[in-house]
C-alpha cells in the first residue's frame, strides 16, 4: 500500500532588512522549485524548511508548474512573511514517478476556512497584532482581476478563491480564503454575491479591497470588535505618499501652489528647474495633503500658503502623485493613516491558550526548541488515550498552553484517541519542527465522555470556541463567479477640462 504524501506548511517571518535565509533554485536534471542553502538560525530554518524541499504552494497558490521567475516574484513581494507548502525531496520525486496530482495536496486550505489559532506568545519576541489589509487591484491585459468569489452559508461576507498566480489579485497581496469586508470603502459583508460582483465591475479597471484572513477574524471575534478600515495595514498598497523636505533658496522654494475649485485640491505647479523644489523631488501636479505634519486638504488656499510661509526657511510637505491620490480616495482613507489596533497587552492575552470555558478543547501550536518540544507523552496500561506529562516550564509546550495530565485528542488534525502509543509517537515525529495538538484537560475530558459516551473519535480541530452550530465550512451557495469585464458591459464616463478661471488661486512659493 502506498504511503500518503505529507506536505508541510512552513510560515517564514522575518524582521526588517533580514533575509528569509534560503535559496530558491531550478537545477539541471531535477524538477520543481528547490529549497537550497538554508542558513542556520534563519527564518527559513526556524520555519522547518529543509534542503531539497520542493515548493508546491506560496500563500496557498499552487506554483509547481509555474515559471521559476514568477515564483520568485511571488515570494519577494511578501515583505515580512510568506507561507510555503513544501514536500520533501524523496516524496516529491516518488510523486513525480507515480504521476501524483500534486495540485490536490494542500487544496483543503483553499476550499475550506478552518479557524486556526495564532502562534503562542514568547518572552523574546513582540506579539504581532493581526490587521485587516487594504489591497489595490489593477486589471491585467486579459481584463481580469484574477480571482473568484465564493459565498459560504452561515458565514459573513464573501471569500476569495481561485487566485491566478501572478495575476492582479496575487500581485496586490490578496491570498486564498481572504474574507472580503469592503469594496472601495463600502462595507459589503451583508451584501449578496451578485451585489458584490456588481460593485467590483462598476469600479472599472481598479478596485480597493479591505480583506481579513482567518487569524485576523479570530482575534477580533474574541474581542467582539468589528473590523474597520481604520485598523487596516497599508503594507500591500503599491503607491505611497511622499515626504518632501524643503530648504528655501534665494528665490524661495521654486514652485507654485494652485488651488483649483472642483478639482483635486492644492496642486504643485510650475516647478523651477534647479530650484529647491525640483531637487527635493516635487513633481508637477503633485497634490499637497499636509504641511509640517498637519493635514491641509480642507483648508482654503490662503491658509495653506500662510502655513508654508510660517515655516520660515524650512518646511516639510506631504504630497501624492495623481495615481496615489486616486487610490487613497478610492479606499476612503487619509494619506496620514495610522492603524488603530488593540494594545499589545490585549494581543498577548489572546495568543495564550484558550480558556477552558464550557469544556472546550484547546488547540496548541508548538515550535520545536533546541531541547525538543518540552513534554513527555505517557500511556496508561489497559486504558485508551495518551496523556501529556512533564511539561517543561518556559519550553515550547508550556508556551503553547499544554498542561500536565492533558488528554491528547488529535495530532496535526488526525484523531489519535484510539491509536496505540507507538503510532502516536510516530505521528508527532513526522511533524518535524512544528506540531499542532488538540487536547482536553483531564476533568474536561471525563465530563465530555460522561455526556457523550459514543463520541470517542469526534474530530474537533476547528473549535476555537463554540462553533458547534456552524455549518460545514464552504457550503456552496452558488457557483464561484470569475470577475471579468463582460463584452456587453457598459460604463458611463464623463470628463471635464481643467481650465483656469476666476475660481482658481495661484501663489508662487
Amino acid at each position: 500500500m502506498t504511503s500518503p504524501l505529507c506536505p508541510r506548511e512552513c510560515k517564514l517571518t522575518r524582521k526588517d532588512k533580514e533575509s528569509y535565509g534560503f535559496c530558491l533554485r531550478l537545477e539541471k536534471h531535477k524538477t520543481g522549485h528547490l529549497i537550497r542553502n538554508v542558513i542556520q538560525g534563519s527564518p527559513a530554518e526556524k520555519a522547518g524548511l529543509k534542503d531539497g524541499d520542493r515548493v508546491l504552494r506560496v500563500n496557498g497558490v499552487f506554483v509547481d508548474k509555474e515559471d521559476h521567475g514568477q515564483v520568485a516574484d511571488l515570494v519577494r513581494k511578501n515583505k515580512n512573511s510568506v507561507i510555503f507548502l513544501v514536500l520533501d525531496e524523496k516524496s516529491y520525486e516518488k510523486a513525480q514517478k507515480e504521476g501524483t496530482a500534486l495540485e490536490k495536496l494542500g487544496q483543503k486550505s483553499e476550499t475550506q476556512h478552518p479557524l486556526e489559532y495564532p502562534p503562542p506568545a514568547t518572552n523574546s519576541e513582540p506579539v504581532p497584532v493581526p490587521q485587516p489589509r487594504l489591497c489595490y487591484l489593477t486589471k491585467d491585459g486579459e481584463n481580469s482581476y484574477g480571482f473568484s468569489l465564493k459565498t459560504t452559508a452561515g458565514q459573513k461576507g464573501l471569500f476569495i478563491i481561485d487566485i491566478s498566480p501572478q495575476g492582479p489579485a496575487a500581485k496586490a497581496g490578496v491570498q486564498p480564503n481572504d474574507r472580503l469586508i469592503e469594496v472601495n470603502g463600502e462595507n459589503v459583508e451583508n451584501d449578496t454575491h451578485e451585489e458584490v460582483v456588481e460593485k467590483v465591475r462598476r469600479s472599472g479597471n481598479q478596485v480597493v479591497f479591505l480583506l481579513s484572513n482567518k487569524e485576523t477574524d479570530w482575534y477580533y471575534n474574541r474581542q467582539n470588535m468589528p473590523l474597520k478600515r481604520e485598523m487596516a495595514s497599508l503594507e500591500f498598497l503599491p503607491h505611497k505618499p511622499r515626504t518632501i523636505e524643503l530648504k528655501k533658496g534665494n528665490n524661495g522654494y521654486g514652485f507654485c501652489l494652485r488651488m483649483e475649485q472642483n478639482c483635486k485640491g492644492h496642486l504643485i505647479k510650475d516647478i523651477d528647474s534647479g530650484s529647491p523644489a525640483a531637487k527635493a523631488g516635487l513633481k508637477e501636479n503633485d497634490v499637497l495633503v499636509a504641511v509640517n505634519g498637519e493635514l491641509v486638504e480642507r483648508l482654503d488656499h490662503n491658509s495653506v500658503v500662510d502655513k508654508i510661509k510660517e515655516s520660515g526657511e524650512k518646511t516639510t510637505l506631504l504630497v501624492m502623485d495623481e495615481e496615489t491620490d486616486t487610490m487613497y480616495k478610492m479606499a476612503q482613507i487619509s494619506p496620514c493613516h495610522k492603524a488603530t489596533v488593540p494594545s499589545l497587552s490585549e494581543a498577548e492575552v489572546l495568543t495564550h491558550h484558550i480558556e477552558q470555558e464550557n469544556h472546550q478543547p484547546r488547540l496548541c501550536n508548538l515550535v520545536k526548541g533546541p531541547n525538543g518540544f518540552g513534554f513527555h507523552l505517557n500511556a496508561v496500561k489497559d486504558l485508551p488515550g495518551q496523556l501529556i506529562k512533564q511539561v517543561q516550564k518556559g519550553g515550547p509546550a508550556d508556551l503553547a498552553g499544554l498542561k500536565d495530565d492533558d488528554i491528547l485528542i488529535e495530532v496535526n488534525g488526525v484523531n489519535v484517541e484510539n491509536e496505540d502509543y507507538e503510532n502516536v509517537v510516530a505521528r508527532i515525529r513526522e511533524g518535524s519542527n512544528r506540531l499542532t495538538l488538540l487536547v482536553r484537560a483531564e476533568k474536561t475530558h471525563q465530563h465530555f465522555r460522561s455526556e457523550n459516551p459514543s463520541a470517542a473519535a469526534t474530530s474537533m480541530a476547528a473549535l476555537p470556541h463554540d462553533y458547534s452550530n456552524d455549518p460545514p465550512p464552504y457550503t456552496e451557495v452558488q457557483e464561484p463567479q470569475r470577475l471579468l469585464s463582460e463584452a456587453h458591459e457598459t460604463a458611463s464616463s464623463s470628463s471635464s477640462s481643467l481650465s483656469v478661471d476666476s475660481e482658481e488661486e495661484d501663489t508662487k512659493l
